[in-house]
């Protein structure tokens, strides 16, 4: 019996990949402040994903005659590739993502009407939140310690969902 004991302490439980990338961003972002993280993660996603989403999409015939024309752009593809990445990861939490998109999305919209208006340029926003929060969280990066622009692209990648998994992890919701 005892044998079977050890044999079983023995074996580990195998991790997912996505419980891989977790611990090394809980070992690389020991010091930082997550709020600090989410809040110019958050802005600089916003940022990249207007600017994304203002690059002109060509007008295809078809897309004409069936009037799918306004509703496809690289930012409906952009986020069709980043759900899906996630969605490789972390089901449910992917689903977060995608509620956190949709959000940003409703504001990008929001920002056209406003340029229509005759107010300001949304790249010109966008890029200009972009700029900042991506500055900004490059500079909370080095005062990690001898941190690089290694750990800033997977901060980027990862940093959104890694966040979400720190609110699943409070409310002891598994993901």
């Amino acid at each position: 019996m005892s044998k079977n004991k050890q044999n079983k302490e023995q074996k580990e439980v195998p991790q997912r990949p996505v419980d891989k990338y977790f611990k090394d961003m809980d070992d690389i972002f020991v010091n930082g402040s997550k709020v600090l993280y989410a809040f110019f993660l958050f802005l600089a996603f916003f940022g990249l994903m207007g600017l994304i989403w203002m690059i002109p999409f060509p007008q295809f015939d078809f897309l004409i005659r069936m009037n799918a024309h306004t509703f496809l752009n690289w930012g409906s593809l952009f986020i069709a590739i980043v759900v899906y990445s996630y969605l490789k990861l972390a089901p449910t939490l992917s689903y977060a993502m995608l509620f956190c998109i949709g959000i940003m999305s409703f504001f990008i919209v929001q920002l056209e009407y406003v340029e229509r208006d005759g107010g300001p340029s949304v790249v010109l926003v966008c890029s200009s939140i972009a700029l900042v929060s991506l500055s900004i969280l490059f500079l909370l990066i080095r005062k990690e310690g001898n941190l690089g622009l290694k750990h800033f692209v997977k901060l980027l990648g990862i940093g959104p969902i890694w966040l979400w998994s720190k609110v699943f992890d409070q409310f002891k919701l598994k993901y």
